[in-house]
């Protein structure tokens, strides 16, 4: 089976980018990361990127029009490199239609709660605010919505009533960086369709 080309688009220190990176490196998905782009010019995704010499662009929406210029800016690079999926790794921005329709069920995302509770910013203050016994991560395809799209896996992690916000996410970002490359795999071998609201893994 051919390795299938991503793009990981982050805002911030990449930490599952690195797991992603790991994972094909060491032959666990049959993909390989082409291209990283960067909303942060400071992002230390890109750093991570040059160090293991994947190619690694900072794109600064102020020097775009709008939010459609930007992002096809941003496929523009994406296609370039004939990138298949797309992978969200902390990535701040909202994506936009621009993307998507480029990019149909080709965009992922990790979200550091079980969706669909907790949605958007702070998921583990949500989550503790809440009192939940239960937390954990989410891999899902991207739609138009924050956080709203279809499911591809879960892990669950406790929560713990002595748990910070700190200590909630270091214990879910564990599982993400298991849980991401898990999800890249499934998408590389073909096995998720989606149907509706729901993904099928085959």
């Amino acid at each position: 089976m051919a390795t299938i080309s991503l793009a990981v688009l982050a805002s911030g220190r990449g930490s599952n980018l690195q797991s992603i990176i790991d994972a094909c490196e060491r032959g666990d998905v049959n993909a390989e990361v082409k291209v990283v782009i960067s909303d942060s010019k400071d992002a230390y995704a890109l750093e991570r990127a040059k160090k293991h010499g994947i190619d690694a662009y900072f794109v600064n929406i102020k020097e775009y029009q709008d939010k459609k210029a930007y992002e096809e800016k941003i496929v523009d690079l994406l296609q370039n490199y004939s990138v298949q999926l797309v992978c969200l790794a902390g990535y701040m921005r909202l994506v936009g239609p621009t993307m998507l329709n480029a990019f149909p069920w080709q965009i992922m995302n990790i979200h550091p709660s079980l969706l669909p509770a907790f949605t958007g910013l702070h998921a583990q203050k949500q989550a503790l605010d809440y009192g939940v016994k239960v937390s954990g991560c989410t891999v899902h395809f991207v739609d138009k919505g924050m956080d709203t799209g279809p499911i591809i896996l879960q892990e669950s992690v406790p929560v713990y009533d002595n748990d910070t916000e700190d200590s909630l996410a270091e214990r879910i970002l564990v599982k993400e960086h298991v849980l991401y490359p898990k999800a890249i795999g499934l998408f590389a071998e073909n096995r998720l369709m989606v149907d509706g609201k729901k993904v099928v893994i085959e």
